[in-house]
């Protein structure tokens, strides 16, 4: 196998411009992968980081919500039923809804995403919620979330600077006493914290008792799947119960399969596949007609076909290997600069790194595959 080698690299090396245009061509199609795969992933990820951060067990939501930008309210006396239930330590209505939020320099709407909670319990797991919950007790205040696009104003830096920061939510001047940490999504560009008073002041159409999301903590011990089980037989059918990992992966395959988000993303990573195919089949089948008396020569001195075909994979593995390598710094740049236009969680994973990488691979060798073909038409007697 070792002597095999460096027949390949030669060939590949001969022409230093083709070489320098096929790795060109397979580090694009691996950017065009990488950055598919990797909003793609943004979008589940920045989707689902509410849900992962719920302090609770079992969520409870009404029949007809299909997602977070399409809640319908229930009556949070289905919630409180399950206190029925020995293993149900307490239960947590949570309101959210959509509203308009007025940047206070510039005065332009923008649609915030607003959760109302009771501030004595704490259902967020998010940074900066905790230990502002006491101020949510004032009226018309909120805490805003410091990871929001900038289209909202410079509410985070004016407020660690000790400014007094006011807006206009909904028509209604409301005060931030505080900061969190959740994030932007595809669902919502910024958003917002208040309690359940302050929410309905908020939302006057909203009727008090009707919430969004239910959240139930179970006592130290408690089985959270034959609970969840137990609660879909004794609740009512108008509500859905969803573990806390099954109410993550609800969200999520919402944005995979029902909107075309998902969809478009994984389209983009297949078209990325095929183009890179398609190089690098241009570039090994022009190496091959290129290289075709030379082929005849070595049947005629007794390689195998079988030893020619190694060949061609050999350079098929080269050409993955080194297009790859530009292909993944170029997606680290692309992604960072993504992740600061978008303010959306666009990081690398070793998970995309080495799938990437085995598609790669695997392009490489359909490309090369299908120029083998092209070996048959080396026969010495035709040759010479």
């Amino acid at each position: 196998m070792t002597q095999k080698i460096p027949l390949s690299w030669l060939q590949l090396t001969r022409e230093k411009i083709r070489l320098a245009v096929a790795l060109s061509g397979i580090a694009f199609a691996d950017i065009l992968m990488f950055m598919q795969l990797g909003f793609r992933d943004a979008l589940y990820y920045s989707n689902v980081r509410m849900h992962t951060s719920l302090k609770g067990d079992i969520v409870v939501i009404n029949n007809q919500s299909n997602a977070v930008l399409a809640m319908k309210p229930f009556s949070q006396v289905r919630l409180y039923k399950a206190l029925d239930l020995s293993v149900v330590e307490s239960v947590h209505p949570i309101y959210l809804d959509y509203t308009s939020w007025k940047n206070p320099i510039t005065g332009r709407p923008r649609s915030i995403l607003t959760f109302g909670i009771n501030p004595e319990f704490n259902v967020f797991d998010l940074p900066g919620v905790e230990k502002n919950l006491d101020k949510l007790k004032i009226p018309n205040v909120v805490l805003f979330d410091s990871s929001s696009r900038v289209e909202y104003g410079p509410i985070a830096s004016d407020f660690n600077q000790g400014k007094p920061v006011r807006a206009e939510v909904r028509g209604r001047r409301i005060q931030v006493v505080g900061l969190f940490t959740l994030g932007a999504s595809f669902g919502a560009d910024g958003n917002l914290v208040t309690s359940d008073i302050n929410f309905l002041r908020i939302f006057p159409n909203r009727r008090k008792g009707l919430i969004d999301i239910g959240l139930i903590r179970l006592k130290p011990g408690a089985d959270r799947d034959q609970v969840a089980a137990y609660l879909r037989n004794y609740l009512p059918t108008d509500v859905n119960i969803f573990t806390k990992q099954e109410f993550i992966d609800f969200e999520r395959n919402y944005w995979a399969t029902s909107t075309a988000i998902g969809f478009i993303f994984t389209l983009g990573t297949i078209m990325g596949f095929i183009v890179g195919t398609v190089i690098v089949y241009q570039i090994l089948y022009t190496e091959v007609t290129d290289h075709l008396s030379e082929y005849a020569t070595l049947k005629a001195i007794g390689y195998t076909q079988n030893y020619l075909l190694m060949v061609i994979l050999q350079e098929a593995f080269m050409l993955a290997v080194l297009g790859y390598i530009p292909g993944f710094a170029s997606a680290l740049f692309m992604y960072q600069v993504a992740r600061d236009a978008t303010l959306l969680p666009v990081f690398m994973s070793s998970y995309r790194a080495i799938m990437v990488l085995v598609l790669t691979i695997l392009m490489c060798f359909i490309s090369g595959a299908i120029a083998m073909r092209k070996l048959s038409s080396a026969d010495p007697a035709d040759i010479f």
